[in-house]
């Protein structure tokens, strides 16, 4: 590195560099040691550099791509209550996505996400939207608590209200489920 720069200030200065001859000849440094230490320094600020590298880059991505985090969750209960059906079916694939365990599916019982869902099934206005509302319900009823405060919010009546589609089979699979799935558990199916 020093050699480097006495050439950089010589190209720089125009003047011839002044070797004091004497003082090398009693210097035990040598020339290899130097470079031996550059080296090592180098790869070292080169791992602190790629180090604060993947921590920023860390960082970022986890502001910016909350994967199956509670803020996604909560975007998705949020998508259920805008008016456009797309964001309603995109809402309710992501919480069809989220809810493969008990604890997901309490989380989002409590965010309000199987309200959300019921009121999406009973104002739908096409299969789609039906279909990814009941799909939904049909993932959060595997939790028998989700299924009981499904049930004390009257999904029994909006299930069975909700239109049978001529085009889509598999609305009518997961209704058939979910009132299955009620059966099941001893609830009353008249209600």
């Amino acid at each position: 590195m020093r050699a480097v720069a006495a050439r950089f200030s010589n190209y720089l200065c125009k003047r011839r560099p002044v070797i004091s001859v004497q003082s090398r000849n009693f210097s035990s440094y040598s020339g290899k040691d130097e470079l031996s230490i550059e080296q090592e320094a180098e790869r070292k600020v080169g791992w602190l550099l790629k180090t604060i590298f993947f921590a920023t880059a860390a960082a970022a991505g986890y502001q910016f791509f909350p994967y199956m985090g509670e803020n996604l969750m909560q975007q998705s209960v949020s998508l259920l209550r805008v008016r456009d059906p797309l964001y309603k079916r995109m809402g309710a694939s992501r919480l069809t996505r989220f809810a493969i365990d008990d604890e997901r599916r309490m989380k989002i019982l409590e965010m309000g996400g199987a309200e959300e869902l019921l009121n999406m099934l009973s104002t739908a206005k096409d299969d789609r939207t039906r279909k990814a509302a009941l799909e939904a319900l049909a993932a959060l009823s595997q939790s028998d608590k989700v299924l009981a405060s499904l049930h004390n919010a009257g999904a029994i009546s909006i299930i069975r209200s909700a239109p049978n589609s001529l085009e889509d089979a598999e609305v009518e699979k997961f209704k058939l489920s979910l009132l299955k799935r009620f059966q099941d558990l001893r609830y009353d199916l008249s209600s």
